[in-house]
């Protein structure tokens, strides 16, 4: 980090802004159209002490304090945008320049996104997150950044999602609820078999799990529609699948269409495989290696040039 010790900075009319004698003063920086960038003191060419920081428009984006060039102790961060500015994005503490102590951060329209402990910048104890509507989406516990211990998921709307227990960021055992309250998926050390669904019920997945991951035969859903369906390992496609793709429109695109077939590997198109266009008609087949075309067949698309 670049020390400051004997410094001098003039204005536009050649008056001294700043002067800094051994590294020690306060000071005021401006960006280059004479707005403000910051506000604070110097201490053996680092900053130390109370300080403020702004964008280039001139507006307060941090309020705090510094020590040895990084932030420490109680702090506020404010929004940077031209709809929300000054509103509080972030008030809590920094140790050594990493978030650090009980926080909360907020949404970008004044609701208070999260509250809770962080340890070295990570999330570490006991944490509440929120919907942008001000219902609670999570309460529990975080180890490193990960769910570990006790958790509580939610709906939108504040129904229950998940009760239960996380290891090392997987869910391990508890219950996953519908949005009627109906139990869909019990998972022991790990292991079951059911379904699961997003907190704002846009991606679903059946089948089985293994140690916390997709394991096994399963589906994939958006929106309740079959977006693909096969085998799993470690939580990745692997072996056979199929993917669908849905088609909007009149007639025979208000459907599920069959868009590929074939085999995966730790998540991606590896080994023999087809591809389909939203009429069914097959435009390749042959061999696969890392989601790319290898060594096939390409057929033309009768309808390429069709006007829909």
């Amino acid at each position: 980090m670049e020390k400051k010790f004997n410094v001098k900075q003039y204005d536009n009319k050649g008056n001294i802004e700043y002067e800094l004698k051994n590294g020690n003063g306060k000071i005021t920086k401006y960006n280059i159209n004479g707005k403000i960038k910051f506000i604070g003191e110097y201490l053996n060419g680092e900053k130390n002490g109370k300080a403020q920081e702004y964008n280039y428009f001139g507006n307060l984006l941090f309020e705090g304090e510094y020590l040895n060039g990084k932030r420490n102790g109680k702090a506020k961060e404010y929004q940077d945008n031209n709809y929300d500015m000054g509103r509080l994005k972030f008030e809590g503490e920094y140790l050594n320049g990493e978030k650090h102590g009980n926080i909360k951060k907020y949404y970008d329209n004044g609701k208070l996104k999260l509250e809770g402990e962080y340890l070295n910048g990570k999330k570490h104890g006991n944490i509440k997150k929120y919907y942008d509507n001000g219902k609670l989406k999570l309460e529990g516990e975080y180890l490193n950044n990960e769910k570990n211990g006790k958790i509580k998921e939610y709906y939108e709307d504040g129904k229950l999602l998940f009760n239960g227990e996380y290891l090392n960021g997987l869910k391990w055992n508890g219950n996953i609820y519908d949005n009627k309250g109906n139990i869909i998926l019990e998972l022991k050390n790990g292991n079951g078999k059911g379904k699961t669904n997003d907190r704002r019920n846009e991606f679903q997945f059946e089948g089985q799990f293994l140690n916390g991951k997709r394991h096994g035969k399963g589906k994939e859903y958006r929106y309740d529609q079959l977006i693909f369906e096969g085998e799993f390992l470690n939580g990745e496609r692997n072996g056979k699948g199929k993917v669908y793709e849905y088609h909007s429109g009149y007639g025979y695109y208000n459907k599920m269409n069959l868009e590929f077939e074939g085999e995966y590997i730790n998540g991606k198109r590896n080994g023999i495989g087809k591809e389909y266009t939203r009429y069914g008609i097959l435009i390749y087949e042959g061999e696969y290696i890392n989601d790319e075309k290898w060594n096939g067949r390409i057929y033309k698309d009768p309808y390429e040039f069709c006007i829909e």
